[in-house]
């Protein structure tokens, strides 16, 4: 059923509102980073900022336009949508541009355009469709594998090129799941993933092995009486001293980690039968919780060697502290931080920034032009740009939430996910805390690709909730 509504009446001018002062704020905030007294004018086009103004007018003009269009035309389009930039995703792969180590992008003549970043905008689009259409639980396989399949995809393809930071935001879109009933049991595996892959590049794997069978033994302790876990412990070491007594003298060919992966494996052949026979359900998942921690941990040293780049090999080690390299991989982050302390509260005051006049931060108009607001508007405009962000994100959570439709909400969450990624990560390899992967400050960060995938995004929620009661999809 359509009912008659204005759509213009019916925007969210709080949300606009907050994306112009953004748009503002980042072009201001890109002139300044970038600044130079022989080009003193804002819209000289030979520079950064008079080229950042041309996109967000196209930006401007683009979300007008997606405001015009019927919000049926995004539901029913969604999964071409998603393909068509899927295609785009592999065509970059093997026409496009390698730009600082990455094929990322595709170069023309005026400007280059960056695949991934509208991407975001396809599988957020055919996730909320294939969540209307199936409107199903979450905590079944059926319905979790297709939709985490919708993420990885793209995923995938980013990391071919490989752009590790657009990776990364692709799997935000999980953040939506939950709210729509996912197990908690996925948010903690991705948590102890996380957990394994650093205590893994800092901890021996051999004694971190151990710990994990002595944790899953203690668990089982907790869950059932001591004398079974006690059978259980005796079964594993009697298995472990034959491996690995047959190891150390004939074999000498495995690592002790694997030994001890080697003998869960062989004692879960035993524990099987206590398994089926008990009905040991919280046994059997603590076990499997076992085996797919020792797997992932013997896997990790390989997949940090060979498939991440040496300068994120580099920019991981110095943030957990096993490497330091000042003068090289370890620079942009110092002089960020030194860049966003120097501004003290109140900041030294707009163009006076001598970090941004002198060039010490590399990047400083796009990775890192957070540090631009931290030394020349200080904590206090930090503060402000902070704040601003997160009234964005809670204002997109409320919208979403007051959706009719699985879709619209659905889209919602998956931006404010997206957003929030994009945010917490630039924000975070600003000041230290993130390794350097390359990802922008939303309407901050110089480039086109970027300002227009979050413009596209945030307008046609914007025109879905505006049409939240005209039809209900």
């Amino acid at each position: 059923m359509k009912r008659n509504i204005n759509v213009w009446s019916s925007l969210d001018k709080a949300t606009i509102l907050i994306y112009l002062c953004l748009v503002v704020m980042g072009w201001l905030n890109i002139y300044a980073a970038v600044y130079d007294e022989e080009h003193a004018r804002i819209l000289d086009f030979s520079q950064r900022y008079g080229k950042q103004f041309v996109w967000i007018i196209i930006a401007l003009i683009t979300g007008i336009f997606v405001l015009t269009i019927d919000s049926r035309f995004y539901f029913f389009f969604s999964w071409i949508i998603y393909a068509m930039l899927m295609v785009l995703l592999m065509a970059v792969l093997v026409f496009g541009t390698e730009i600082y180590g990455s094929k990322s992008w595709f170069e023309f003549k005026l400007f280059s355009l960056q695949p991934s970043e509208f991407a975001k905008f396809g599988a957020a689009l055919a996730l909320a469709s294939y969540m209307n259409a199936r409107k199903q639980d979450l905590g079944e396989w059926k319905t979790l594998i297709p939709a985490a399949g919708i993420i990885i995809l793209p995923a995938v393809l980013t990391l071919l090129q490989p752009d590790l930071g657009s990776t990364v935001v692709f799997l935000a879109l999980f953040i939506p799941l939950f709210r729509e009933g996912m197990s908690s049991y996925v948010f903690l595996s991705g948590a102890l993933a996380l957990i394994l892959f650093f205590l893994t590049l800092l901890v021996n794997e051999f004694h971190l092995s151990l710990g994990l069978t002595l944790t899953a033994l203690l668990i089982a302790c907790v869950i059932y009486k001591w004398k079974p876990v006690f059978s259980g412990a005796g079964i594993l070491l009697a298995i472990g001293g034959i491996l690995f007594a047959l190891n150390h003298y004939l074999f000498k060919y495995f690592d002790n980690e694997h030994i001890v992966l080697i003998t869960v494996f062989i004692s879960g052949i035993i524990f099987a039968w206590h398994f089926y026979i008990k009905k040991a359900l919280a046994a059997l998942i603590v076990y499997l919780f076992l085996v797919g921690s020792l797997l992932f941990v013997n896997t990790v040293d390989y997949a940090f060697d060979n498939m991440l780049k040496e300068h994120h090999r580099d920019r991981i080690e110095i943030l957990i502290g096993k490497k330091s390299d000042p003068q090289g991989a370890e620079y942009n982050v110092n002089q960020s931080i030194i860049s966003i302390g120097s501004g003290g509260m109140t900041g030294k005051g707009y163009l006076q920034g001598t970090q941004t006049k002198y060039n010490f931060v590399p990047k400083q108009s796009s990775d890192f032009i957070f540090c631009t607001v931290g030394e020349e508007w200080g904590f206090l405009g930090s503060l402000v740009v902070i704040g601003l962000y997160l009234f964005l994100l809670l204002r997109l959570i409320f919208l979403a939430e007051r959706q009719r439709s699985i879709f619209s909400r659905v889209f919602g969450y998956s931006v404010a996910a997206v957003l929030f990624m994009h945010v917490f990560v630039n924000i975070g390899m600003a000041i230290g805390i993130v390794p350097v992967i390359g990802i922008p400050l939303p309407f901050f960060s110089y480039g086109g690709s970027s300002l227009w995938g979050f413009t596209i995004m945030i307008f046609v929620f914007l025109r879905l909730d505006a049409s939240r009661n005209e039809y209900l999809i």
